[in-house]
């Protein structure tokens, strides 16, 4: 029988090798990958807001209607990204610095020189109308997700006690993603827009918006994740041994997934619905990939909230039946809140669910010592079991 000491220094170690609760600091002027990161994110920025700044006076519609309805559609993607971070949350500084890189480094001061370079070369080997045909398929999956990759890179060298697992580089993939996805679709949008000289403008960024609102959801963001989450295992951290042969194969899979739906166009023969049926394919083929990675990946980060709730299901804080559906996924957590007796109930068991949530982030943050802040967890488990009304403060 495993006592409450060994479990408690199970708990410490689980902390200790997720990195779960610690906090960010970007300000880092001795370490070489802050002036890295510095340096290319702020001349992508600043190529960026020249760019901007060029054609906001002839594209000045095409440009705020494409940075308002990108601007919701990101900051849809960012609460859903940060939903299915439920096990070890990363600090949102730690998002935002991802989000930055994807969105100004890896976008404007990297790939977007490197794809036309690479181009240019097919252009040279193959011909100019084989390259316009084949060359974007042959070059983005390649300089962009490298470019992404780059960015973990530098992430780990920044927040190591952070980076520790493959789901911490499915989730930060995601964010590096879903930054060089926002900034490429308002361009995209701007360049639509430029498409008739000005004339329609609006009109004629629509229908381009439109297209990358609805194709979003298995783009840039589904793509990294995978990427990232391969560069981890390809890689290794203190808690995901390394694994090289299934790194290459996530990696070279978002790669493919990237380069099919580049190249999608040359298989369509111009027929329509053919083009239709395949992107609809493509898209539900990225899905299936990404929620195989996802369950491969965050197996590790259950496994760890499990050792940190274990003492206290063993105190009697948290149940058994809680803390495997806080451990479980989404279809354990609609099971355990339908076993509530009515509506009311149901309800209850899933703000005892969050509250469980809350009381692993209080011992994390708190490494397992007994806070004030780890007490008012435990009340709010044990409060809201019970449907009890908040502590006045």
């Amino acid at each position: 029988m495993t006592t409450s000491t060994e479990l408690a220094d199970a708990r410490f170690l689980a902390i200790e090798n997720s990195g779960w609760g610690r906090s960010f600091t970007f300000y880092q002027p001795r370490n070489l990958a802050f002036w890295v990161y510095l340096v290319l994110v702020g001349s992508g920025a600043l190529l960026f807001a020249a760019m901007i700044g060029r054609t906001y006076g002839a594209y000045s519609r095409a440009i705020l209607v494409s940075a308002l309805v990108f601007g919701i559609y990101g900051a849809i993607f960012w609460w859903f990204a940060r939903h299915f971070d439920r096990y070890s949350r990363h600090p949102v500084k730690l998002l935002v610095v991802a989000f930055a890189w994807g969105g100004f480094a890896a976008t404007w001061a990297m790939a977007s020189y490197a794809n036309t370079a690479l181009i240019g070369i097919y252009g040279k080997l193959f011909g100019y109308a084989w390259a316009q045909d084949w060359g974007p398929a042959l070059a983005a999956p390649f300089t962009e997700e490298t470019a992404k990759g780059f960015g973990l890179l530098l992430l780990i060298a920044l927040a190591p006690r952070l980076v520790r697992t493959a789901f911490d580089g499915f989730v930060l993939g995601a964010f590096l993603g879903l930054g060089f996805e926002i900034l490429e679709d308002i361009s995209y949008g701007l360049n639509s827009g430029a498409s008739q000289f000005g004339a329609n403008q609006v009109d004629a960024s629509l229908g381009t918006v439109v297209m990358r609102v609805v194709t979003g959801a298995t783009g840039h963001m589904v793509y990294t994740a995978i990427f990232c989450a391969g560069l981890v295992y390809l890689l290794g951290r203190p808690a995901e041994p390394r694994r090289a042969g299934r790194g290459l194969l996530l990696m070279a899979t978002a790669m493919l997934l990237h380069g099919l739906w580049d190249g999608q166009g040359n298989f369509n023969n111009g027929n329509n619905l053919a083009a239709i049926g395949l992107i609809a394919l493509l898209m539900l083929v990225v899905l299936v990939v990404a929620v195989l990675v996802f369950r491969l990946t965050v197996a590790r980060e259950r496994e760890f909230l499990a050792v940190i709730l274990a003492p206290e299901v063993a105190a009697g804080t948290v149940t058994a039946a809680e803390s495997a559906a806080a451990c479980g996924n989404a279809k354990q957590r609609r099971a355990f809140r339908r076993t509530g007796a009515d509506r009311k109930a149901r309800t209850r068991h899933g703000f005892v669910l969050d509250a469980i949530s809350d009381l692993a982030d209080a011992l994390a943050a708190d490494h397992g010592a007994q806070t004030p802040r780890v007490n008012f967890a435990r009340s709010e488990v044990a409060r809201l079991r019970d449907g009890r009304p908040p502590t006045p403060v």
